[in-house]
């Protein structure tokens, strides 16, 4: 999204909207069948290369796939090069290992259970073939290496304790020709080996051939090892976590406070971020997600529960609490209501991988920022406006506060969302683009397209909005649909270099292409 490129690509054109074809789906559930709540998704991130992919759930594990696809093509990456060959497969992925990350605690001083709950997952640099990865609950943060290890099997001797007479002699066949089941570092299964007398002594002449134990295969499992816990350093709920581009620090962020560690230091933060004021009853609003920028380690921003983006710079001062830019939209005139202020609420932001634009959630749109305007956004997208007028009805079952998240395409061309009844959206960014793609996360995910031609992004000088009213029946969509409030679709992430959408509907992760 640098200057030329965008010459570029308003001479080219918008690109055409995106075919999204249904890839996998792992923890599939049968028709009618139950889900227990541990098993429910709650976060999701794909690592740097897009090789891995982690996801968390509310009984506190972190579940890894590998992806399989990329490996033994059969083709040079030279001859890849020559023939400017495009890999027709669409990206799939397998089980790769899991491991529990939290465990439900009890603050006693607080008389407060904390959950077990993966808030949030996010992949360190990797070295040595080694992966390493932060999690999150409400209060305790750690830091994961996942390596494989090698466990050598070592065969028995010939020698057979059966056989055993008298005072510990050996009888004369005393060659084993059966080989003996072993296990993992050369014990035995029956043990029976242990059980041999202590006089034990070798028959007149010795045996005619001893076969000494050696190891006869190396098996690789894969270990999950925790590094380091950072802890008791947040007051309130952890909403977010975030790598530094410098590899050695990250941040943590709860609702009034955030945190800057060092990996190697878990017993030391600094609070960068400080917004709790001297007394809470003037609280007007808590800090609702924060990430760092991706290649200027100096840089984050965060996002508050007003609608407004914050970006801080740390050389700045110690303690960032005067911001360096504000982002926020001016409230329309005679738009305000009783909801106003619930659903500006930003749950997630986003960096552009380029670092220029930000992308935010709020209960009802996406929002599009560029770091270098801070009048407004430059695109808006209604997510599920036919919502509006049952505000009252989803403030009522506590739906208006649940929290979606929201992710940008490797190339910035495109923004993703999740909404109700399982479904999310796709929107093309680039200009002129009017692409707007409703999916649903099951194996048919264009069942729910929009048949009507979509509307494009809102421009920034059109300020306010456009209702579409008489059209909407109680629990029907824009498509004609009857939408549920309980199945909601909260977490998504896009594959970082290809359009690869993994996706979490309850406790099932869904992946498409396209």
């Amino acid at each position: 999204m640098h200057g030329g490129d965008e010459v570029v690509a308003a001479l080219a054109g918008p690109p055409q909207p995106l075919d999204w074809k249904f890839s996998q789906v792992f923890g599939e559930r049968t028709a009618g069948e139950e889900v227990q709540e541990v098993d429910i998704i709650s976060a999701i991130e794909f690592d740097k290369t897009g090789d891995h992919l982690a996801t968390g759930d509310r009984g506190g594990r972190v579940v890894l796939f590998e992806r399989t696809d990329t490996k033994d093509h059969g083709v040079s990456r030279r001859d890849l090069e020559r023939m400017d060959y495009l890999i027709s497969r669409h990206p799939e992925f397998r089980y790769k290992t899991e491991f529990q990350s939290h465990e439900p605690e009890f603050d006693y001083l607080k008389s407060l259970e904390i959950e077990e709950k993966i808030n949030k997952i996010r992949w360190c640099q990797t070295a040595n073939s080694a992966l390493f990865l932060l999690s999150t609950n409400d209060k305790t943060i750690k830091f994961w290496k996942v390596q494989e290890k090698k466990v050598k099997k070592i065969s028995d001797m010939n020698l057979d304790p059966s056989k055993a007479v008298g005072n510990g002699s050996i009888a004369s066949s005393s060659n084993s020709s059966s080989p003996k089941p072993c296990l993992a570092n050369g014990s035995s299964l029956d043990g029976s080996y242990n059980n041999l007398s202590h006089d034990f002594s070798f028959p007149p002449g010795g045996l005619p051939s001893l076969h000494l134990p050696v190891v006869t295969s190396q098996e690789t499992n894969l270990v999950a090892r925790c590094r380091r816990v950072y802890g008791h350093a947040h007051d309130y709920h952890i909403n977010s976590i975030s790598n530094n581009s410098d590899g050695e620090t990250f941040i943590s962020a709860d609702d009034l406070r955030i945190n800057l560690w060092n990996l190697e230091i878990s017993n030391q933060s600094f609070n960068i971020v400080d917004v709790k004021p001297a007394n809470m009853e003037d609280l007007t609003e808590v800090i609702t997600s924060a990430e760092f920028h991706p290649t200027h380690c100096n840089m984050l921003a965060y996002s508050s529960s007003k609608g407004s983006i914050r970006l801080i710079d740390l050389r700045q001062s110690a303690l960032c609490d005067s911001h360096a830019k504000l982002f926020e939209e001016p409230e329309a005139p005679g738009s305000r209501s009783f909801f106003t202020e619930i659903i500006a609420s930003i749950s997630d932001i986003k960096f552009a991988k380029d670092g220029r634009y930000i992308l935010s959630r709020d209960y009802m749109t996406l929002k599009l920022w560029d770091i270098n305007m801070d009048s407004g956004p430059v695109a808006t997208f209604q997510v599920h406006e036919y919502l509006r007028p049952k505000l009252c009805d989803l403030y009522e079952n506590d739906s208006i506060f649940d929290k979606f998240e929201c992710c940008l395409s490797g190339d910035g061309l495109r923004v993703a969302t999740g909404s109700y009844s399982n479904l999310f959206r796709v929107f093309g960014c680039a200009p002129g683009s009017t692409e707007a793609t409703t999916l649903e996360a099951s194996k048919n995910p264009m069942r729910r397209q929009v048949q009507t031609p979509s509307r494009p992004s809102r421009p920034l000088s059109s300020i306010t909005r456009v209702v579409r009213r008489g059209t909407e029946t109680p629990g029907v969509d824009a498509n004609g649909n009857s939408f549920d409030f309980t199945t909601k679709l909260l977490h998504l992430a896009w594959h970082p270099t290809e359009n690869s959408i993994a996706c979490a509907a309850a406790n099932s992760l869904y992946m498409y292409y396209a």
